[in-house]
């Protein structure tokens, strides 16, 4: 399973969590101050992650 996101992910645990629930995949902004972090626990988990730099929401 695959899962996006329209904006990015401050913490790791967003990432522990996807994988826990079967998530393979994750498309999402990036941008945040502790991309590395999130990067680090994808590799741990073995997940594909993807960043797009572009936010398509808008207020």
């Amino acid at each position: 399973a695959a899962m996006a996101s329209d904006a990015y992910f401050p913490f790791s645990d967003t990432v522990e969590l996807a994988a826990q629930q079967g998530i393979k995949a994750v498309i999402q902004l990036g941008g945040s101050i502790r991309d590395e972090d999130t990067i680090m626990k994808a590799n741990e988990y073995g997940l594909v992650m993807v960043f797009t730099g572009v936010r398509h929401f808008k207020h």
